[in-house]
């Protein structure tokens, strides 16, 4: 078995410039295999900006992104979005992207497919195998039961996770997820955390999220940013401790606490 690098992803000296606006400025990051990294920070701190950056949506105008992989190092800095994800980075947006009228299971059948190129897409017929992997993945993302359900009638939680599913039916190597539980139930919430855990015992994930409880109850390394730049990165114990981190987000020292703010 091919062992993966330590390091999946390296973010340096990321610059993303609007019209003169610096939305990013020298950010660094350094994401390892296996990893569940949150990305927090106040609104406009660039954190969603640098998503797009690593997944191609948006060009940096300058530093670099290296993808590191069992087959060498690529600079993914200048390459299209499509191209990035067929190298193993999966981005998911907030707004579920599913096809409603089909099935669970059918979802996932496309998911597959498309892995594997137009003429399985077209001409594959289903096999023992194929159908035993979504089966995995049903049961992985917790939709097993509802295999025949339209995904249009799932709750807004089970099309996130379906869509997560989606996703992992590619086979990325890295999950970029943007607010995965905005609008979810506390017990929704808690599932994903959960589901998270789990997918992150063979990949590497970077979420960037507002819900502090729930970065505090699953995260296992925390990256802030400020202003385009980071500000701070370590546990969750580390950033509600750090004075600088408090004042940011609450406008004052370290006397209140962090996590009842919003990023």
């Amino acid at each position: 078995m091919i062992k993966m690098p330590s390091v999946i992803l390296q973010c340096e000296g990321i610059t993303v410039e609007f019209d003169g606006f610096k939305a990013v400025q020298g950010m660094n990051l350094t994401l390892e295999h296996g990893e569940l990294r949150f990305l927090i920070g106040p609104n406009g701190a660039g954190k969603t900006t640098m998503l797009d950056v690593i997944c191609g949506k948006t060009r940096a105008s300058s530093g670099k992104v290296a993808f590191h992989r069992t087959d060498g190092v690529i600079d993914i800095t200048r390459k299209k979005e499509h191209h990035i994800a067929e190298l193993g980075i999966g981005r998911k947006f907030q707004a579920p992207s599913i096809f409603p009228t089909l099935t669970v299971f059918e979802n996932l059948e496309i998911a597959m497919r498309q892995k594997r190129g137009v003429f399985a897409t077209l001409f594959a017929k289903m096999t023992a195998a194929d159908r035993e992997r979504i089966e995995k993945q049903m049961t992985l993302i917790g939709l097993q039961d509802k295999a025949l359900w339209r995904a249009g009638g799932l709750s807004h939680g089970e099309k996130q996770w379906l869509e997560i599913g989606i996703m992992l039916m590619q086979e990325p190597n890295i999950l970029l997820l943007d607010e995965p539980v905005a609008g979810m139930t506390d017990k929704e919430t808690d599932k994903t955390g959960e589901l998270l855990k789990e997918i992150a015992k063979s990949r590497a994930i970077v979420v960037v999220e507002h819900d502090m409880e729930f970065v505090r109850n699953f995260a296992s390394k925390v990256t802030v940013m400020h202003e385009g730049k980071l500000l701070k990165e370590g546990t969750m114990d580390d950033v509600q401790n750090d004075d600088h981190v408090a004042e940011v987000y609450l406008g004052k020292r370290r006397d209140a606490d962090v996590s009842r703010s919003t990023a």
